[in-house]
């Protein structure tokens, strides 16, 4: 599947976990269209490697960055500089119960809440927008803001990740009304990869979910470089705010980026609103533009 992007050539890329599947097919495609491109990555070594496979006009640089710890998000954030566009696009799927260094359930540490805390620390030096990346799971999804540790629930590791997504998904509405509102040029947009085959799995620490999973995404599922194109859209294209992008055939599995649909609790603004509030108070972050 060919795609042309529009030159990137003096734009300045952030793109979280960066070294593999997804991730890394973005940061690839960017240098390929002139980008420099920072990969942020929890190993250095692994981002090095990575880097070291990327060719093309553009640049690359690596930098470490572990989204589920609040302390990494902090310094890479003081250290980064000016970006035109950050890609929150790392993320964990089905693992099993474990809680990250901030003592959040590592799903949502490491899907939505340093993603939160990451572009909230940025706004004052991102030049163009937010890419917000989900996932069809979302639609499965039910969030309890009261209960996001699930420490009144019994813990299901596959309804873990589907609220996290669905918390990505309420982020970038509630983050693209706040710019609104804040009379901000800069945009937040949203994608996700249908049914991509990458390692995402393979860390189910259940043998069964693991080769289930990789079967059915080797089965229905698009390459890495196929699942990346909405990503890329989102983050490349003059779309607006609050667009989320994602396959166009097979119920959003597979096929070439399109505008897409969400969960009606995706769209509900009084539970982004309130998860809004709870995720400030996880991560010690706040909004950081007024009103003018």
């Amino acid at each position: 599947m060919n795609v042309t992007l529009p030159q990137q050539g003096g734009r300045r890329f952030v793109v979280t976990g960066a070294n593999s599947g997804v991730g890394l097919e973005t940061a690839r495609a960017l240098v390929g269209a002139g980008a420099h491109v920072v990969l942020a990555c929890r190993s250095l070594a692994k981002g090095e490697q990575a880097a070291a496979g990327i060719t093309g006009p553009g640049r690359t640089e690596v930098r470490a960055l572990d989204v589920s710890d609040l302390s990494s998000v902090r310094a890479f954030a003081a250290e980064v500089g000016a970006v035109d566009v950050l890609v929150n696009n790392a993320g964990v799927m089905g693992v099993p119960f474990s809680r990250s260094a901030d003592g959040v359930e590592l799903h949502l540490a490491t899907n939505h809440l340093g993603h939160f805390a990451l572009t909230n620390l940025l706004l004052d030096r991102l030049t163009d927008r937010v890419v917000v990346v989900g996932s069809i799971a979302h639609r499965r999804a039910e969030l309890d803001v009261d209960d996001l540790d699930w420490s009144r629930r019994g813990y299901a590791a596959f309804a873990a990740y589907a609220q996290s997504k669905l918390a990505n998904l309420l982020f970038l509405a509630e983050l693209q009304r706040r710019l609104t509102a804040a009379g901000s040029t800069l945009r937040a947009t949203g994608a996700h990869p249908g049914s991509t085959a990458t390692g995402i799995t393979g860390h189910t620490g259940r043998g069964w979910a693991t080769a289930i999973g990789g079967w059915g995404h080797a089965l229905v599922g698009m390459s890495p470089a196929q699942g990346a194109l909405p990503s890329l859209y989102a983050a490349t294209l003059d779309v607006p705010g609050n667009t989320y992008l994602g396959p166009d055939r097979l119920r959003e599995m597979r096929g070439r980026p399109t505008a897409v649909g969400r969960s009606r609790a995706a769209l509900d603004p009084d539970l982004a609103r309130r998860l809004w509030r709870r995720s400030e108070e996880l991560s010690g972050t706040s909004f950081g533009l007024s009103p003018p």
